[in-house]
């Protein structure tokens, strides 16, 4: 199935440090919401600005991990409600067509599989999509790195009606042939996943830019041309990850060669394998967003696509 092209916005972590909000640890992107929600909003305009099509809300640290669990349970619920508001907000009042993406997170630490507890993050998730689902336009389950969170993601946002896309982190150094989840899991199941839950979209992200072709290649293999489910990629900007990472518990250093330019040639060839959805994640800022709207040419999204 051909389709438009579809830009995603970058990452926000370190774009509302480099803006000047607060923002430090523990609660990392989420500290602006609690202390200066109009960084947030900034953040939002400055890639509508640049040409996104999807914007997504800040609710990435919105978990007990980074807000500690007092504070989830005290204000979980009245944080994510903003963070969708803030999101709406900016999108509404674009002169063009901006849809709002709920970021659903991996609610026990990112890039580690071993960590997953499905009975931890049931509770959190449903708080986070109770809150977010009236400003949202679909759910992005994103940077997981197993297949059980992918089937929580999907059960607990199918009362809502609203589309759903899975995004897997990918392992950054894997040995084999076929790009794997940081689970080991393959691609090729993760796509098969995508399409018993009835997703709208599978996306790969928070990887490195240099696997990411292949796990677009083995998806679009699985689903074949005719597939409704679109493919994406939003990579970061970082060295690989250690397999006992840590998310977010320092910046990490980006890499020199993903200028905007840089980061748009390979773009170009995950779009020409297959993904017709392209953005950023950590490290990606509006500048890189800019330059994947420019090197879109006149393709669009077309309001009803998504």
């Amino acid at each position: 199935m051909t389709a438009s092209l579809v830009i995603l916005d970058g990452g926000t972590g370190r774009e509302l440090a480099r803006s000047g909000a607060p923002f430090r640890q523990p609660e990392w992107s989420a500290l602006a919401l609690i202390e200066g929600p109009q960084f947030v909003s900034a953040v939002h305009r400055s890639y509508v600005e640049a040409g996104a099509d999807v914007i997504t809300t800040n609710s990435y640290a919105l978990v007990p991990f980074h807000i500690g669990a007092d504070r989830f349970a005290a204000d979980g619920a009245a944080l994510a409600t903003l963070a969708g508001r803030l999101a709406r907000e900016v999108a509404d009042r674009s002169p063009r067509a901006v849809q709002v993406a709920g970021s659903l997170p991996p609610v026990c630490g990112s890039y580690r599989p071993d960590l997953v507890d499905l009975d931890r993050a049931r509770p959190v998730l449903e708080v986070l999509i109770d809150a977010l689902a009236p400003n949202v336009d679909h759910w992005l389950a994103e940077t997981l790195s197993s297949l059980v969170e992918a089937r929580l993601a999907a059960a607990l946002t199918a009362p809502t009606a609203k589309p759903l896309w899975l995004s897997f982190t990918l392992e950054d150094e894997a040995a084999t042939e076929e790009p794997v989840l940081r689970s080991g899991e393959s691609v090729t199941e993760a796509a098969r996943l995508a399409a018993d839950v009835g997703a709208a979209a599978l996306l790969f992200n928070c990887s490195q830019p240099e696997v990411m072709e292949a796990a677009v290649r083995a998806a679009s293999a699985h689903l074949g041309a005719e597939s409704a489910i679109r493919i994406g990629v939003y990579a970061n900007a970082f060295p690989p990850m250690a397999t006992d990472a840590e998310a977010n518990s320092a910046f990490c250093p980006i890499r020199e060669d993903l200028t905007p330019e840089g980061y748009s040639r390979f773009a170009a060839k995950w779009h020409a394998a297959g993904a017709s959805i392209l953005g950023g994640c950590c490290g990606i800022g509006p500048e890189h967003i800019a330059a994947l709207r420019n090197s879109a040419g006149d393709l669009h999204l077309p309001g009803n696509r998504v």
